[in-house]
């Protein structure tokens, strides 16, 4: 198991936390995903590491930004 954490931008709601939850969701290996809307963390459990551009996409995807670090 993996763990990754990651921090989105634009989120405003409940359904945005849905949004986000429901693309990465679809990521190759990804068993749970973990969405807080105070802080915009974002923390992806999966089978091997995820790829960093594979998330941003499914971020960007839902309409919300990930944070460059």
């Amino acid at each position: 198991m993996s763990s990754s954490t990651f921090t989105v931008v634009g989120m405003t709601c409940s359904h945005c936390v849905n949004a986000v939850t429901e693309e990465v969701s679809q990521l190759p290996g990804v068993t749970d995903v973990d969405v807080d809307l105070a802080s915009g963390g974002l923390t992806i459990t999966s089978d091997a590491p995820v790829d960093e551009s594979a998330v941003q996409a499914a971020v960007e995807e839902a309409g919300y930004e990930l944070s460059v670090r």
